[in-house]
């Protein structure tokens, strides 16, 4: 891995991780045209520089890290469903991540979802406040995003819709539930990685790894500051069309005989 292609994968972490398009299907689509899909290191790369997107998060909100006890116990009440389901399901997903249709696939139907999901919730009663009830809600829709090419940003934040809460509302719970829901996954990869062996880092791997998170970390923050926004003025649906065509790019490439890598 060059340090222009690792640049190019940290951007489009830092973009699509906390936007509700899938950081998945944009990974498969990067590595795979840079060739460099197959490598161990891309996979590690890929997984490590999720530091530097969950930093963005802590950074950008590090007041609400001190606001109560009530922020972690919530937060621990909606990280519950996919710390259990993960563990227990975890090669079933490694299974699913092996298969660039379903990642298609689900990006497609996901982008229909998007598209109409403003209109199911026009004129909705909102509510300021989120129950410990709702939390755990909300964790459970977070686990559909284990499906590969499910958002896990789209997850959470429509479960916090459907718990009354404004889409700004329920944006900003889905990135604090960002921070332990992919501290604990990227960290649990990481570990798997070095007992296999694959995780030997040389110095230009190193350099690699914090040129990559350095990136990843700028340019989420600058991706959460414009989602927010955008997602209060105009919702969902350019999401979901995006999304649909990028489910129908991989679907063509497939269909032509390009062959596509899972990182």
């Amino acid at each position: 891995m060059s340090l222009f292609q690792a640049i190019i994968l940290a951007i489009i972490e830092g973009i699509t991780e906390y936007l509700p398009i899938s950081s998945t299907g944009h990974m498969i689509i990067g590595a795979s045209f840079m060739g460099i899909g197959e490598l161990d290191f891309t996979k590690v790369f890929e997984v490590n520089i999720q530091f530097g997107a969950i930093l963005a998060v802590i950074v950008l909100y590090w007041k609400r890290f001190f606001q109560s006890i009530q922020f972690y116990t919530k937060l621990l009440a909606a990280f519950i469903p996919a710390a259990i389901i993960g563990f227990l399901l975890n090669d079933f997903i490694d299974t699913l991540l092996e298969s660039v249709m379903v990642v298609a696939i689900t990006m497609v139907l996901g982008g229909i979802v998007l598209v109409f999901i403003d209109k199911y919730f026009e004129n909705k009663a909102t509510k300021d406040q989120i129950s410990y009830g709702d939390a755990l809600k909300i964790g459970l829709f977070q686990c559909i995003a284990m499906i590969p090419g499910v958002s896990r940003s789209a997850a959470s934040i429509i479960g916090g819709m459907f718990q009354g809460l404004t889409r700004k509302d329920s944006a900003e719970f889905s990135f604090f539930l960002a921070v332990p829901t992919m501290f604990a996954a990227s960290a649990y990869k990481l570990l798997k990685s070095y007992k296999a062996g694959t995780l030997n880092f040389g110095s230009d791997q190193l350099q690699l790894l914090i040129v990559g998170n350095v990136v990843a970390f700028v340019v989420a923050m600058i991706a959460i500051k414009f989602f927010i926004g955008y997602l209060q003025k105009y919702g969902f649906k350019v999401f979901g069309y995006y999304r649909i065509i990028v489910g129908l790019l991989i679907l063509g490439l497939l269909a032509a005989g390009y062959e596509l890598k899972i990182v």
